[in-house]
């Protein structure tokens, strides 16, 4: 029988903590986490999830997609419209790198500390 574990939150490392947590802030909505500090700042979601960004000391950024510097983990996103997000996202400041092996299906991106992430329309409610 499973534990039935609830995710509480996802962290990132990063050379800035403060500086990631904007990004994804304007990116997300999601709000401030009040336990922030120089080390870790967090966002979070109405229902309590955290994305936490953590300081570490000679950060090498993910190269993806080459692996000399593996991606680790990935984050994903669903919107609306993925032109609009498009937009937004390089407006705030990620990258889209070259190599996009979701055709239609996603696009990825990378924040500015370098982590890829993706972002794909949401389906929510389409008919199957």
């Amino acid at each position: 029988m499973p534990l039935k574990l609830r995710l509480l939150a996802v962290t990132l490392d990063c050379p800035d903590p403060a500086a990631l947590a904007s990004f994804y802030q304007q990116a997300t909505g999601f709000e401030l986490y009040p336990e922030s500090d120089d080390h870790f700042v967090g966002l979070v979601r109405g229902d309590g999830l955290i994305i936490g960004f953590q300081r570490v000391d000679g950060y090498r950024a993910p190269s993806w997609p080459d692996q000399t510097v593996p991606q680790q983990s990935h984050l994903d996103f669903a919107v609306a419209d993925v032109d609009a997000a498009e937009a937004r996202l390089l407006e705030l400041g990620a990258g889209k790198p070259d190599h996009q092996p979701g055709g239609d299906g996603w696009r990825v991106f990378t924040d500015p500390a370098g982590h890829p992430f993706c972002v794909s329309r949401d389906r929510e409610g389409d008919p199957a």
